[in-house]
């Protein structure tokens, strides 16, 4: 584990603290300074695509992210992969293969997951927006459709009873209750997403009335945290509000998606959450509620925490300047391609991501602290600020780390007209 901060001890006695370090990043492998996806230098899969910047996703991390989850959960809980976190069909297609269902949030990403060759009653669709033509879409390929208000469940009876087929639906119900210190909270207060827990058996009452099939619920509360104890808080009440909405529909339910949100590290002084409290947790939930939802499918529903590690960023430095005292490495990649580490998507105060000179991967001689911006006009355009780096050469590659998730399909790739990047599974 990374310490977040260490206090040292000064020439005079004086406690010091240093400044909190990445979470170590040893999940791709190195040799000869080159770091390297699938045996591949970053130099020779630039050569393959025929430019840079590129992402490089390895598909053997994706498969040890959910092998450790398969051997940590309980073999009850079902995993499925959220596409919103990374929708390249290689990608999608692979991961298909290895979890039990998918999670979309569009049409298109409907098309996606119906392109990867699973079983359609085996795809969930989200979004609190859904077009007519969305649900005729969902209706007619047989997914569940989560619906988000009264008004989109009248909705999607109209529709079915003119394609005179019965829907498969689900009720996503906004909480009263939060996942704690979640990077991106979806629950607990007024929301977009979902129908308030306190309106949902209204609503259940008038589901009864409709030609529908109702298939159960899902409880989304937030994404990207790291601490344990939240997850399990949140789980818990989870589990509790589902029982309750249950006995109030009066049926056993087939389907219980209770949501994801396990993140990964990103900043300094972050860690990788240990999953062994939240799985003797789930293992105590099923336990416990084993009455309730002995025939129903238990959903955790994934998506960062499956990509996000096995994913590069990577982009060629064309110029290194100084300026009043301070270096900056200009690459040919930046915010128009991963938003996210510029610090533009949700950061309230930007933080680096681990970033490191690809082809200088074991050399720490003549580190300097410099600033890896991108070619676009604009000060946002800040992949590094102020890092503790190898001396930056032009022609050199800077890999960000954890650029599996939440990267090509989030930018604005449209921005000042630069080309767009390239993606590869390997």
């Amino acid at each position: 584990m990374t310490p977040t901060a260490v206090k040292k001890t000064s020439p005079n006695n004086k406690s010091v603290k240093t400044p909190p370090v990445h979470a170590p990043m040893t999940q791709f492998e190195t040799r000869d300074e080159q770091l390297l996806v699938a045996g591949k230098t970053m130099a020779e899969i630039a050569d393959q695509l025929g430019q840079t910047p590129f992402y490089v996703y390895d598909k053997s991390i994706i498969n040890q992210s959910v092998k450790r989850l398969r051997l940590a959960l309980p073999d009850d809980i079902h995993l499925h992969y959220a596409i919103k976190a990374n929708p390249m069909s290689a990608v999608v297609n692979h991961l298909a293969t290895l979890t039990d269902g998918l999670d979309v949030a569009s049409a298109g990403e409907l098309s996606i997951a119906l392109n990867s060759g699973i079983e359609p009653s085996t795809i969930s669709f989200a979004g609190p927006g859904k077009t007519d033509s969305e649900l005729k879409k969902a209706i007619a390929t047989g997914v569940i459709i989560n619906m988000e208000s009264a008004t989109e469940m009248r909705r999607i009876d109209k529709i079915g009873r003119d394609f005179e087929r019965k829907p498969r639906v689900s009720i996503r119900v906004n909480p009263d209750f939060e996942l704690k210190t979640s990077g991106m909270k979806m629950s607990g207060g007024p929301k977009p997403f979902g129908i308030d827990a306190e309106v949902v058996p209204a609503v259940l009452d008038e589901l009864k009335s409709l030609a529908l099939d109702f298939q159960g619920f899902h409880i989304f509360c937030g994404s990207q945290n790291l601490k344990a104890d939240a997850i399990i808080e949140a789980q818990t009440n989870t589990f509790a509000l589902a029982e309750k909405l249950s006995r109030h529909w009066g049926e056993p339910i087939a389907w219980l998606n209770i949501g994801g949100g396990l993140g990964v590290p990103y900043f300094p002084g972050e860690e990788r959450i240990e999953l062994d409290a939240i799985a003797e947790n789930l293992t105590r939930l099923l336990e416990q509620y084993h009455d309730s939802f002995a025939d129903t499918e238990i959903v955790m529903e994934l998506g960062r925490y499956l990509v996000a590690e096995a994913g590069l960023y990577v982009s060629k430095v064309i110029d290194v300047k100084t300026s009043r005292g301070e270096t900056f490495a200009i690459c040919d990649g930046g915010l128009h391609h991963h938003l996210a580490a510029s610090g533009n998507f949700g950061q309230v105060i930007r933080k680096n991501y681990p970033v490191a000179v690809a082809n200088r991967m074991s050399s720490d001689v003549c580190a300097e602290s410099v600033s890896i911006v991108g070619p676009l006009c604009t000060p946002l355009d800040i992949l590094a600020h102020k890092m503790m780096l190898p001396r930056i050469q032009v022609d050199d590659y800077i890999a960000v780390y954890q650029s599996g998730a939440y990267g090509a399909s989030a930018s604005p790739q449209g921005f000042l007209g630069h080309p767009s990047v390239k993606e590869v599974l390997l």
